[in-house]
């Protein structure tokens, strides 16, 4: 069976408030009605001390002291009797048999000396009563005692009227309890179902949606958490859509470039065994498909070498490296490359600065940063500078170039990027992996990679390794 959140919550609050208040009402009604007779038989044991007392001090007027007791006592609804040792009434204001009815517990307890309180007595009076009996001596000797009693009917009137006032503030409590009860419950139903409908929308696909939050209660860090959910998800989507998109890209310049070689291959292998190219261009043929060949054995290495790094499948062979050497090392490697675009290399770093890290990577990424520089510079500069600073060689790549577009900075380093959508035939990096896998080497060494621009004006990365 489905019972709705609200009602749950508001048979939960009622449940609690009604037992809560059975329980107090239980324990104040019975408070109030021991209350009620502890004071009446403590002041029925104090007027029967007093007249004892009176009594005992003036024992020639005893008569007119029991007289005005009387009157007093009258006014209090109070009666009270003396009798002897054999339980006669010597001296009655209400009693109208001749002797006192005791039993023999109450009858030995009293010439003991101890009082006896009774706070209901329902029998042995002509009405009911609550009855306390004080004993009276002389000289040690026990002669009699006093009993004095007074209707229960007064304080039953008295605890009633407590219980009837204890009834109505329950009835208001209670309507209060269940007014507020319903109030928290609808809120508390009302914001759980924006959580639902939210959800319902999430689920849909709708990654705007944001909910009220706060500090509130649980409720409200659980909107908090939600939102933050529903960001991370959209980020996520996003982000996917983005990837998609590259791979899309990647795909139709994958298709792009490797339909170039792969057909100038083909023909130049169809073109030979047809006996179609002369002895003379059979080199230049050989040539062509080898350089075909070396840019499709590129195109693969990258993929495979970013795989591999990603999923740490690459192994660091560290050791000394002086960096002016290596600068000297690329220098020479690109020299002919860079001058095609006219473009000088400038080198500066002190024979001291010495890097332990692993050649064939730290040469990896320097050349792939550098080829990135010469690509997008034209008549310019390429400056390769490495110095010491603290406890980590900074190396600084900075070009001439035409910049990157500061919107565009942070994406330089996502798989399949490319500034240039258009260069779908650029001879390095065709395929915007060499930067990725730049920054996971420098990653992989626990190094920072930074890169600032000046679109029109140039570019600068800067790589923080430790020494």
């Amino acid at each position: 069976m489905r019972i709705k959140y609200l009602y749950q919550q508001i048979a939960s609050h009622l449940s609690v408030i009604i037992v809560a208040f059975l329980i107090l009402s239980l324990v104040f009604s019975q408070y109030v009605e021991k209350f009620v007779y502890d004071s009446k038989t403590e002041e029925l044991v104090t007027y029967g001390k007093n007249i004892l007392s009176d009594m005992e001090r003036n024992q020639f007027n005893s008569s007119s002291i029991l007289k005005s007791y009387g009157h007093i006592l009258d006014g209090r609804d109070i009666q009270y009797s003396l009798f002897n040792e054999n339980s006669v009434i010597t001296y009655s204001t209400g009693q109208k048999t001749p002797l006192i009815e005791l039993r023999d517990e109450e009858w030995q307890n009293i010439k003991s000396g101890n009082i006896i309180t009774v706070k209901q007595e329902f029998n042995r009076f002509d009405e009911a009563v609550t009855f306390v009996l004080l004993p009276y001596f002389q000289n040690n000797r026990f002669i009699g005692g006093i009993l004095l009693t007074s209707p229960i009917k007064g304080s039953r009137q008295v605890v009633s009227q407590m219980n009837s006032f204890l009834l109505y503030t329950t009835a208001i409590a209670l309507v209060f309890s269940l007014l507020l009860s319903w109030i928290l419950s609808t809120l508390h139903v009302r914001r759980i179902k924006r959580l639902q409908e939210a959800t319902s929308l999430v689920s849909g696909g709708d990654y705007s949606v944001r909910i009220p939050s706060s500090n509130f209660d649980e409720i409200s860090e659980l909107a908090g958490d939600f939102n933050t959910m529903v960001e991370k998800l959209n980020d996520s989507m996003e982000e996917i859509e983005t990837l998609e998109n590259r791979r899309r890209q990647f795909m139709a310049d994958v298709s792009h470039e490797l339909r170039t070689p792969l057909t100038t291959i083909r023909g130049i292998i169809e073109g030979m065994s047809n006996d179609m190219i002369t002895e003379e261009e059979k080199s230049k043929g050989l040539g062509l498909a080898s350089n075909e060949t070396r840019r499709l054995i590129r195109l693969v290495n990258e993929n495979l070498d970013y795989e591999k790094i990603r999923s740490n499948q690459i192994e660091l062979h560290k050791q000394d490296i002086q960096l002016i050497e290596l600068f000297e090392i690329i220098k020479d490697q690109l020299a002919d490359m860079a001058a095609q675009r006219n473009n000088d290399i400038v080198i500066s770093a002190e024979p001291y600065v010495t890097l332990h890290a692993d050649y064939d990577r730290l040469t990896q990424i320097l050349i792939n940063i550098t080829k990135n520089s010469i690509q997008f510079t034209e008549n310019g500069v390429i400056s390769l500078r490495a110095y010491d600073q603290n406890e980590h060689i900074v190396i600084e790549v900075s070009d001439t170039g035409i910049g990157i577009d500061p919107a565009n900075i942070e994406k330089i380093w996502s798989r399949f990027y490319k500034a240039i959508l258009s260069r779908t035939t650029n001879p390095y990096g065709e395929f915007g992996l060499g930067l990725s896998i730049v920054k996971q080497l420098v990653m992989m060494h626990n190094g920072t990679i930074d890169v600032a621009s000046d679109k029109g004006k140039g570019t600068k990365f800067t790589i923080t390794l430790p020494k």
